[in-house]
């Protein structure tokens, strides 16, 4: 028996004016070059939208079609510079508006480095209209990434007995709050959190996975039995449990690049989300198909997100493909000691946003 889909519930005509709206917080003018990054698998009516927002508000644009289908299980996939004068191309661009994942690839670096801004759009459409940053959530993510960028040492603790500690300073705070507006920044439609990669080897404990947690990469499901994890000196150097357990392993072990190497089971980017349109439970709501799922999962407010392998995003030089990403609740959040968010509750006060009805 075929499982219902969920029909989209946004008016497809009111794609070009969200578009519109995000384009204009992310500073698109007249004059401006707008380049689309896409593929073969890319929604035709987000082109349109995207066309049709970057000519109300006077910009130039062009679609550039990658002949490649990257995802969250996919990523550093290098889909620009490999074709002559692309790189080049979008480098001279004002924004990119991409498609697909470019995370952990060398050519989103640089073209970035040279000041051009990058917007990720990979969401459902009743997912954009849901997740369009409210009032107030640049200002708590840029407060909270202030806070982590000052913080040397971090605690995380949970009821499920998850207790973690990693240090900080080695590579930089990377925030996101659902536009580009700035020179040089990669934001995600729908983002709205903070994340960096502990100093190599510092991350020591115990992290516990309980049900209701998200497996969001490599797949898109609820954790249903606790799985428990020992970190040592950086790396997870035991996997304990059922079910999860098992496809966390299995998962790692299977992209290794050798019986040496180590690189999936390593502590990556740690931190946690604060847009309030992001909703936790939205898999029960539309179920497990990754594109509900690939914003909102990540940034709810109050999660912790712990995820393992690759850290070429933040500087480092772990290019495999073995990532895992995980936003656990009811976690506490200490920073230098300090409480910033307590069992799941943000609690710092420049850190909460008020959630707008849509």
């Amino acid at each position: 028996m075929q499982a219902a889909i969920r029909t989209v519930e946004v008016n497809p005509s009111k794609l070009a004016m969200l578009y519109q709206r995000e384009f204009t917080m992310s500073k698109v003018k007249e004059g401006d070059t707008v380049a689309l990054v896409t593929d073969l698998s890319t929604r035709r009516e987000y082109v349109q939208a995207s066309f049709a927002a970057a000519d109300a508000l006077g910009a130039d644009v062009y679609e550039l079609c990658v002949n490649s289908i990257p995802s969250w299980t996919k990523v550093g996939v290098p889909t620009i510079g490999k074709c002559k004068g692309t790189l080049e191309a979008l480098c001279a661009a004002d924004i990119i508006v991409i498609f697909h994942v470019p995370l952990f690839t060398r050519w989103l670096k640089e073209v970035t480095k040279g000041g051009t801004r990058v917007l990720m759009i990979i969401d459902a459409p009743d997912d954009l209209e849901q997740l369009m940053s409210p009032a107030g959530l640049k200002q708590a993510v840029k407060h909270a990434e202030q806070r982590y960028s000052k913080t040397r040492e971090v605690r995380v603790v949970s009821e499920a007995g998850t207790d973690l500690t990693y240090t900080c300073g080695e590579y930089p705070v990377m925030s996101q709050w659902g536009y580009a507006d700035e020179p040089g920044h990669f934001d995600h439609w729908g983002g709205g959190h903070v994340h960096t990669f502990p100093n190599e080897g510092s991350a020591n404990g115990t992290v516990v996975f309980q049900p209701g947690d998200i497996v969001i990469l490599p797949y898109c499901r609820y954790v249903q039995d606790a799985v428990r994890l020992e970190i040592r000196d950086g790396f997870v150097s035991k996997i304990e449990g059922g079910l999860d357990a098992k496809l966390m392993r299995d998962w790692l072990t299977d992209n290794k690049s050798g019986p040496d190497d180590r690189d999936p089971f390593a502590v990556s980017h740690l931190g946690w989300g604060l847009n309030p349109q992001a909703l936790w439970y939205g898999i029960a709501l539309n179920g497990d198909e990754p594109e509900r799922s690939r914003a909102a999962a990540r940034t709810f407010p109050g999660n912790f997100l712990f995820s393992t392998g690759p850290n070429t995003q933040g500087g480092g030089k772990r290019t495999t493909r073995g990532h895992y990403d995980v936003p656990m609740r009811d976690c506490t959040i200490m920073l230098d000691n300090e409480v910033v968010i307590d069992k799941g509750r943000v609690v710092d006060l420049g850190m909460i946003v008020a959630r707008e009805r849509r």
